[in-house]
């Protein structure tokens, strides 16, 4: 009592205490984020202009629906991404030149966008302009919310117009003169015929060739625009599968076998013991799949290739009630019952009408007595006279595919259809009309032609997926705990060596990737090893999918220039073949093709017709840098060793044929015109975003 009594004396005093606590908590975090600018709330920084992140956010869900689900959010923020910064730039660039779209314009895309929307067209089925004027009178007057949507609408468009004016005005000063034409056409016209001496690089072997680290920093130097790269991270990682013990197939395995028998279970309603009919003995073995199968399957006639390959002789020559199992096929013990053996056609060709009711899968507004009793009436129809049913189906039927089709169902095989609808067409000869009941309504159907019976078997199949227990799910996570201390203590390499688990590598991970190759998507370790507070070493358990993985951070890398042991494997092949050149060239003596060839024990090969636009070498492949040479040629004359792309040549220049000037060169220029105007949009988008000041911090929020 004393104590709780000096507690309550001193309350306002710990209350205090506590408030400070969390005031520093919160403050700690607001300083670890950056304090209390509001950075922290925009997705990026472009030239100074901030993208909000919920605005941003609300645009990312918006394409997400729109696209259905089909793109993960990471491809979402980047597409999203792309067009907003495409927009901040274009715009910056339309409101230093003053562009300005015309109300013109602003109209005509209008027209453009609405003239297939019935509400802004007049009788002729035109667009009118009025009765846009009077929508958004009528909105001005009776929405005010919506008047404000309509104007934010035009808006937009006079701001796509105005980037339009701004793309059509860098196509327009794109194009090629008439003297560009012509080098075009005699690219493409002028033609050699050469004779040559390839020294291939793999005449040196590479053992033979020494890259020193200085020199590949050297180069790099010296190509920095190619070398600059984002921040990255390495990571290698152990994965941990969720599978099933050899005792979790038997556990399942043996609940299977256990539907085989009857079984007496005590029913606490009635106070009795209920005998329940197992799989052998049931007579209803749908019902008996619906309700004791992990796989529910219809159980329908098949023929013998419509069987599992593995099993077809089995099961497709069971005697009837024979049961096939239990059996393993694609992660399920099965067993299989044969039901029924029978010659169906292997294919139907039938017409049908549709009639849905209320509560029906088709739905409508008639009662289900209502739709049974004008089914049987239109089979009356159809039965004296069957090439009604294209025309009634046309009018009364509630399946749209079909109606379109006058009620023609086509050719399909048996199983394709709903089960009910199944066994009238198998169970029934050409030419029978007759009327059914599905989940759907009410089917008036005419089978039309059968094709050549032979025999089916109705197969009825239970199935018991095998997965992990929960005992083997609590080992395994054990098991991935003990991992991940130790490897966080000690070596992780070490320790997955001597737990025998096989360690994946993974290199030059970016901010906004979302892939680890060999899980697929696994956003959240690309998000931890860029967390600032994230260190080469860490160690992290992340579920996936199919278990986990534990991973390490291995490398941190910063944005700039790539190191010489990272730009190693793109270097030492380019300073490799650089030095053999220099040594195939040493090498090479005379001053014909001929001599050269012997000298190098190589043949002299010919390449005909060969011209700069094509620039290929016939046994050699596309070589540019030796045809642009030879054409410098005399003919006649012998080139001194050319470095190519696959080795070192010496070329004899044979012949040169000049293409006869024509009159006009406009259709070459035209054509060059439209090849550069293509992509001018494109370029000059990359050129401005190259050039502008972002700041991007997607990575810190997806």
């Amino acid at each position: 009592m004393a104590v709780l009594n000096k507690i309550r004396q001193r309350s306002v005093f710990l209350i205090l205490i506590i408030a400070l606590a969390l005031f520093a908590f919160v403050l700690a975090d607001v300083i670890r984020s950056g304090g209390f600018s509001g950075k922290d709330n925009s997705i990026a920084t472009v030239n100074g202009e901030e993208i909000s992140r919920e605005e941003f956010a609300r645009q990312v869900e918006a394409f997400q629906q729109n696209m259905r689900g089909s793109i993960t959010t990471t491809q979402a923020v980047n597409r999203v991404w792309e067009q907003q910064l495409n927009q901040i730039i274009v715009e910056e660039q339309v409101e230093a030149l003053g562009i300005r779209a015309e109300q013109a314009q602003v109209r005509q895309m209008m027209r453009a966008q609405m003239s297939q929307n019935p509400q802004f067209t007049n009788e002729a089925g035109m667009f009118d302009e009025n009765r846009v004027k009077e929508y958004v009178a009528s909105l001005k007057q009776t929405s005010p919310q919506m008047y404000q949507q309509w104007l934010s609408y035009e808006e937009g468009l006079s701001e796509s117009a105005a980037q339009n004016i701004y793309a059509n005005m860098i196509r327009t000063g794109v194009g090629a003169t008439l003297t560009e034409g012509k080098q075009a056409y005699h690219l493409q016209n002028n033609t050699m015929d050469l004779r040559y001496v390839q020294v291939p690089f793999s005449s040196i072997s590479d053992d033979e060739v020494e890259v020193s680290k200085a020199e590949i920093k050297e180069y790099v130097d010296s190509h920095k625009a190619k070398f600059e790269t984002e921040a990255a991270r390495n990571i290698q990682y152990v994965i941990f599968s969720e599978e099933p013990s050899p005792e979790d197939k038997e556990e399942a395995k043996a609940s299977l076998t256990g539907l085989l028998e009857d079984r007496v279970e005590y029913n606490s309603v009635s106070k009795t013991n209920d005998t329940i009919a197992g799989f052998k003995t049931t007579s209803d073995d749908q019902e008996f799949v619906n309700s004791n199968s992990d796989l529910t399957q219809p159980v329908t006639f098949k023929f013998k290739n419509q069987l599992p390959k593995e099993f077809a002789d089995d099961l497709f020559n069971l005697e009837e009630g024979e049961v096939y199992g239990p059996y393993e096929e694609n992660g399920y013990w099965k067993l299989s019952k044969l039901v029924e053996t029978k010659q169906i056609p292997d294919s139907i060709k039938a017409s049908h009408i549709l009639l849905g009711y209320q509560g029906a899968q088709a739905g409508g507004s008639r009662t289900e007595a209502a739709a049974k009793q004008l089914a049987d009436s239109l089979a009356g129809v159809v039965k004296a006279n069957k090439s009604k049913i294209g025309e009634l189906a046309t009018e009364f039927s509630d399946d749209p595919s079909a109606a379109q089709n006058s009620g023609d169902l086509g050719y399909f095989r048996p199983g394709m259809m709903v089960p009910t609808f199944d066994d009238f067409v198998l169970n029934n000869n050409e030419g029978t009309v007759g009327v059914v009941k599905t989940d759907f309504g009410y089917h008036v159907i005419y089978i039309e032609e059968q094709t050549d019976r032979e025999k089916a078997v109705k197969i009825a199949t239970v199935a018991r997926e095998v997965e992990a227990t929960e005992g083997t799910r609590n080992k395994l996570f054990n098991d991935v705990t003990k991992f991940e201390i130790a490897a966080s203590e000690g070596d992780f390499t070490e320790e997955a060596k001597t737990a025998d688990y096989r360690i994946r590598t993974v290199r030059d991970v970016k901010a906004l990737d979302e892939n680890i190759p060999g899980v697929g998507q696994q956003r959240r370790v690309v998000q931890w090893a860029f967390e600032e507070e994230a260190k080469v070493g860490d160690v992290k358990r992340f579920e996936i999918p199919t278990g986990y993985i534990v991973a390490q951070i291995t490398a941190k890398k910063k944005k700039g220039l790539m190191s010489p042991e990272d730009a190693s494997s793109e270097v030492i092949p380019i300073l490799t073949k650089q030095k053999k050149a220099e040594m195939i060239k040493e090498k090479i003596s005379g001053t014909t093709v001929d001599q050269v060839a012997e000298n190098q024990n190589k043949i002299v090969q010919t390449a005909n017709a060969v011209n700069l636009s094509s620039p290929t070498l016939a046994g050699a492949g596309s070589e540019p840098e030796v045809v642009g040479a030879v054409y410098a040629l005399e003919v006649g004359e012998t080139s001194k060793p050319i470095v190519g792309d696959k080795g070192v040549y010496v070329v004899e220049l044979v012949s040169k044929s000049e293409a006869p000037e024509l009159d006009s060169y406009k259709p070459f220029a035209q054509q060059e015109t439209s090849s550069r105007r293509q992509m001018a949009n494109a370029r000059a988008f990359e050129a401005l975003k190259a050039k502008a000041e972002i700041e991007d911090n997607r990575a810190k929020f997806y």
